[in-house]
């Protein structure tokens, strides 16, 4: 064949002459132009290669696995319009399809399916060493239980014979001081010149028959010791001479003197009860109160100082209650009955979507709903699981907000936490949060590795994770269990149930039966037909279908219980939820229930409890005001000062962290609770209110939820930008030099709608405002998801063409940010205002 150019060698073999000349170039070939040349050997030299690299002989490449095929075909499109010339488009449509080899499918599937069996293999041999581990511990636990057995029939055996001894002792006793007794009697009645008693009836009257006249502590009048005080008719009518020793006078004298009660006032007395601690009737204190100016009624309620008055008024003593008395007397003396084991009460938590609701759901079915048509929806939030080694009732609260609820209350629910984490997702936010908080309560923690049943599961993961938020695993040398659980082929729920008992056994969990019972109030409703509804958790004594129980602000008779299936109980023991209904309102979660002995004491303590709630609550918040710091301090009130830290980077979160811990002194230290990276969230509102902390927002700002809830419970929030403003205020605040700060104000929120370009001005952002008023001549900071990125001033600020000093919410405007270009739509546009505030100490 004559030399031919690539043009033409590209037509002969039917490619495009870019692809002829990219093969000449992979090929070595001198080859770059178009119109060159090309030899015969050049043809053949670029065949070998060709066949070398598409594997044509055994001493070629390797055979590829896959062949793409690519195809690109060009078309021509023409259109027209009415008045104008027609317009062509040139289509060029580009199609790629790609063949693999069989062969290697079957290796890929093969190479998988050998990878599965190894996991299962190495999930087999996890699961046997953990049965080995729990049979070991179940040796354990039966050895220690057969010796303390051993041990309380020992004593027994000793408290019986000490017991026996006792009443031998006594009777031996009791028969001495018989036989003394019959001797003196017969020494008295052989006495020489005794007086022969006289008979009744012919029968004499004994000792005991005297006691028995007198068993009420009443004297008899005119009776000498050998007659009785029985009336008998007379035997004739002559006049019965009068007894020896009979002095004529009846026995009871008026009193000489009035007498004087000393009257206990609490803070509110009705009229009637003033009454009765005087041991007078209503109308004479009525009639005092008219005399002093004062018309009541007998049902009309007095204060203190009032009933103080009254009562001085009418000659007796005055003894005024102390604030706190009425709830004193709710305290419960001495435990009554022996300390018996009860079930652990256990908090599940962790983050959203880690398999906490399948966990629960699993449990129920298997140990509740067991052998019921479609299982059991549960009407309250907790429920019981039966186990052969004890019981376990499960608080159904997935989520920490009620945890942190009850903890700001004061109340101590909770025994045990299962921290439930995926195994394929590791730790996250709501994960670190819920360690925070089953920290600060001082619980103990028990982590459930879900999902196990997962190809990507990796359980290690997760245990480095939890070590860097000191959670160490007890392989490790720590002492929090881990447990690999899967909700969804139930491995691992026996280990979990054990390792929960085995916990709890280790804290000697224990509580009286008898007595009034106390507990804590887990949620509460208003149920449209029942009324209010309260879930309480007994934690001490029985709560009886009938008791008057006292919760929170809240009381009534306890009119009907039920359990967790919806079936109505008599009694309640210690660890057992139930449903009550009969109270008067709904109380808060966390909030103490007592049974109380009488309705009366339970109004009473109600209406205490009301009245004093919004002094509580407002005390509560002063003193965790910024201002009031130092006073407090002076007076021994503070002496930790607690921060809910909340930044928009780590390394700003931890130099922050780092200079306020140094600012502690010997009379204050300051008290890091938590600190994170993003905005400022419910949950740290929630934490701020619970350890009566300062929450503080370093180039963060709080979303709309976080908001709402700030200005409910009125918590310290301050907003910061330098980290030398942050530092200086709070050790000013701590060394009282509070002079005139500067403080800023937000005034109005824009939202940005659209973002437009202009050549003179740049980035124009059309805005609504939502909040406030935007002003021109005021500062601005550019936010965007709660973060700000960039703070500045307004460089124009129009609506429609017309510059404008101010736009109202509610209002759409064209805001230009001086030297910033990067506006995007969704961010917010802050506008505030400085000004200067004297503080007051």
């Amino acid at each position: 064949m004559a030399d031919v150019t690539v043009r033409q060698f590209a037509e002969v073999v039917g490619i495009s002459v870019d692809r002829l000349l990219e093969q000449f170039k992979e090929a070595g070939l001198p080859v770059s132009d178009a119109d060159a040349m090309i030899t015969d050997a050049e043809k053949m030299e670029l065949l070998s290669f060709l066949r070398n690299k598409h594997g044509a002989d055994g001493s070629g490449l390797k055979e590829p696995k896959k062949i793409t095929l690519s195809r690109k075909s060009t078309s021509e499109l023409r259109q027209t319009g009415g008045q104008s010339k027609g317009k062509s488009v040139t289509v060029e449509v580009r199609k790629k399809r790609t063949y693999v080899k069989r062969s290697t499918v079957m290796e890929q599937e093969q190479e998988k399916a050998e990878k599965v069996l190894a996991e299962k293999a190495k999930l087999e041999e996890e699961r046997r060493q953990a049965e080995e581990a729990a049979k070991q511990r179940e040796a354990e636990l039966q050895a220690k239980r057969s010796a303390e057995e051993e041990e309380r029939k020992a004593r027994e055996v000793e408290l019986e014979a000490k017991r026996k001894a006792e009443e031998d002792a006594a009777a031996a006793k009791q028969q001495q001081e018989e036989i003394a007794r019959k001797q003196a009697e017969e020494a008295k009645e052989t006495k020489p010149g005794a007086r022969p008693s006289k008979a009744k009836k012919g029968k004499e009257r004994t000792r005991e028959e005297e006691d028995r006249a007198t068993r009420y502590g009443r004297q008899e009048l005119h009776v000498t010791a050998d007659k009785s005080g029985k009336r008998r008719k007379r035997s004739s009518g002559k006049p019965r001479p009068a007894a020896a020793g009979s002095s004529g006078e009846h026995g009871f004298k008026r009193p000489n003197a009035p007498i004087v009660h000393e009257v206990a006032l609490p803070e509110t007395i009705t009229v009637s009860e003033l009454a009765q601690k005087m041991s007078v009737k209503a109308a004479e204190v009525i009639k005092v109160m008219m005399g002093m100016g004062s018309m009541v009624t007998i049902n009309q309620v007095l204060d203190q100082d009032t009933a103080a008055l009254v009562v001085d008024e009418m000659g007796h003593n005055v003894k005024l209650l102390k604030a706190d008395a009425i709830e004193e007397d709710l305290v419960v003396e001495d435990e009554v009955g022996e300390a018996v084991h009860r079930a652990p009460v256990v908090t599940i938590m962790g983050h959203v979507d880690h398999g906490k609701t399948s966990l629960l759901d699993y449990i129920r079915r298997s140990k509740v709903a067991s052998g019921e048509a479609g299982g059991i929806t549960q009407h309250i939030g907790a429920y019981h699981v039966e186990q052969e080694n004890g019981d376990i009732t499960f608080l159904d609260t997935p989520g920490h907000a009620a945890f942190t609820a009850m903890r700001a209350r004061g109340a101590q629910a909770t025994d045990i936490v299962i921290l439930v984490v995926a195994a394929d997702d590791g730790v996250m936010p709501q994960t670190k949060e819920a360690v925070q908080h089953a920290k600060a309560a001082g619980v103990p923690l028990i982590v459930a590795v879900n999902k196990m049943d997962k190809p990507e599961a990796d359980p290690d993961r997760v245990k480095n994770e939890l070590a860097q938020l000191d959670v160490i695993p007890e392989e490790w040398g720590g002492d929090t269990m881990f447990v690999h659980v899967s909700a969804e082929t139930g491995e691992g729920i026996e280990s979990l149930l054990e390792a929960i008992l085995l916990v709890s056994e280790v804290q000697e969990l224990k509580a009286t039966c008898e007595g009034n019972a106390q507990g804590v109030v887990i949620e509460s409703r208003l149920d449209k037909g029942r009324g209010p509804v309260a879930t309480v958790l007994v934690q001490k004594g029985t709560l009886r279908k009938g008791d008057i129980l006292l919760a929170g602000l809240e009381y009534g008779r306890v009119r009907a219980m039920l359990n967790e299936k919806a079936e109505q109980v008599e009694e309640a023991g210690p660890s057992i939820p139930v449903e009550i209904l009969g109270l008067s309102g709904t109380p808060n979660a966390g909030d103490d229930a007592v049974v109380v002995p009488n309705e009366r004491k339970a109004r009473e303590v109600a209406m205490y409890r009301q009245g004093k709630f919004r002094d509580v609550k407002l005390a509560r918040q002063q003193a965790a005001k910024l201002e009031n710091m130092f006073s407090q301090m002076e007076e021994g009130e503070v002496g930790v000062v607690n921060v809910v830290l909340k930044g928009d980077v780590q390394g700003s979160v931890e130099a922050i962290t780092d200079a306020l811990e140094k600012l502690s002194t010997d009379e204050v230290k300051v008290k890091i609770v938590a600190s994170g990276v993003g905005g400022i969230t419910e949950s740290d509102v929630n934490l701020a209110v619970a350890s009566n902390a300062i929450l503080i927002g370093f180039n963060v700002r709080a979303d709309a939820v976080a908001k709402r809830l700030i200005d409910e419970e009125e918590v310290d929030l301050h907003y910061y930008s330098v980290i030398y403003d942050l530092i200086d205020e709070v050790k000013a605040a701590m060394s009282g030099l509070l002079s005139p700060e500067t403080r800023e104000q937000i005034i109005g929120l824009a939202e940005v709608r659209d973002v437009f370009r202009s050549p003179k001005l740049g980035a124009i952002a059309g805005c609504m405002v939502t909040e406030g008023v935007v002003k021109r001549h005021n500062p601005i900071r550019v936010l965007r998801e709660n973060v700000v990125i960039y703070e500045g001033e307004l460089e124009s600020l129009r609506r429609y063409k017309d510059d404008v000093n101010e736009v109202k919410q509610g209002m759409e405007c064209g805001i230009g940010v001086k030297n910033y270009n990067d506006v995007k739509v969704g961010d917010q546009i802050e506008v505030y205002e400085r000004f200067q505030v004297a503080r007051q100490i």
